[in-house]
């Protein structure tokens, strides 16, 4: 069925702020509570209100995390057709706009399902498991991230103060990071049992994993970020959406600008990348030798890395499709059963 009614909903901590578009006219404006008790019921009351159904209606909205996944839930329990879409896209598809609130946010978020309803790409909703997985591994970054600070800080003040300052210091740091790393290894031993616990998770890590370079938190991330590869079937999208795709920059003859990767990216996933690829040279095999090769060339040090980190991405994925584990002189007859 062609969709024709067109939801824009700007999610905030505490408030919802829906509007609902009909050949291009805003129909109406509602805000409420961002509470799932509250949510089917106002979606419900709406849809019989427009005379509209859950399969000529789509919902688009902006990912604001935890914040949009009570709203998602209850989208995904009704079978509606959800779009969510990346918060900077929808802005620069605006074009020049002047000033901003909830209200406005909403009408521009279903203005643009409206406007580039062909080009959607329906949200699909992960397993619980994978909710939970990606809970652990925020958890796990942000103790990480505690971690690395009192230890720099720690370092810092240790070359300047004097040596009862730092001793007491020492005493006092030590105590934290130490409990820091202990609950890291337990977000990672609480990871590894729900990977081993799925059928389908384990499978899938195994396979990642088996390709050189490619260690634990790397592939639980690959696992969440794709949705278990029901997101990103295609390696280049994902590579895209990694950061380590280098793009042209030039026009005419007079811009001639240095091709290189967008800032626009998810930042952890090519921090993984870039680690996964210096381990991987660091072990013999076909990936030290061409960072061997292209270094005595003379490329430089980087875009071998980079090359090394999108080698890493096309293997992750033929391995997948594949459904094999990574061989270096792979032949069809090794493809898993």
């Amino acid at each position: 069925m062609q969709v024709t009614h067109f939801v824009g909903i700007d999610v905030s901590k505490n408030n919802l702020d829906v509007s609902w578009v009909v050949n291009a006219q805003v129909l109406f404006h509602e805000t409420f509570e961002n509470n799932s008790r509250k949510i089917k019921p106002k979606l419900i009351c709406w849809m019989k209100k427009q005379g509209s159904t859950f399969e000529n209606t789509l919902f688009c909205l902006e990912f604001t995390g935890v914040y949009s996944l009570p709203l998602l839930h209850c989208l995904s329990q009704l079978g509606a057709l959800i779009w969510v879409e990346s918060g900077v896209q929808i802005r620069r598809s605006l074009g020049m706009v002047r000033g901003k609130n909830d209200q406005v946010d909403s009408q521009r978020i279903a203005l643009y399902a409206y406007t580039h309803q062909h080009h959607v790409n329906l949200w699909k909703a992960p397993r619980a498991i994978i909710e939970q997985l990606s809970a652990l591994l925020s958890k796990r970054a942000l103790l990480v991230k505690m971690q690395k600070a009192l230890s720099t800080s720690f370092n810092e003040q240790a070359e300047f103060l004097e040596p009862t300052v730092v001793k007491s210091i020492r005493v006092s740091t030590t105590k934290v990071v130490r409990e820091l790393r202990k609950q890291i290894h337990q977000i990672e031993s609480e990871v590894r049992k729900l990977i081993s616990s799925d059928d389908k998770l384990n499978h899938l890590y195994q396979i990642i994993t088996s390709i050189t370079g490619v260690g634990f938190v790397t592939a639980v991330h690959v696992i969440t970020t794709t949705n278990e590869f029901v997101n990103f079937n295609n390696p280049k999208q994902y590579a895209c959406y990694c950061g380590v795709v280098p793009f042209e920059h030039t026009s005419g003859t007079s811009v001639r600008g240095k091709t290189r990767v967008s800032h626009y990216a998810n930042k952890t996933m090519k921090s993984l990348l870039h680690l996964a690829a210096l381990g991987a040279i660091k072990s013999p095999g076909e990936l030290r030798e061409y960072y061997d090769r292209k270094v005595a060339e003379g490329k430089n040090k980087m875009s071998v890395l980079n090359a090394i980190r999108n080698k890493l991405v096309l293997r992750i994925f033929s391995c997948v499709s594949q459904n094999r584990l990574y061989k270096k002189n792979f032949t069809l007859d090794l493809v898993l059963s």
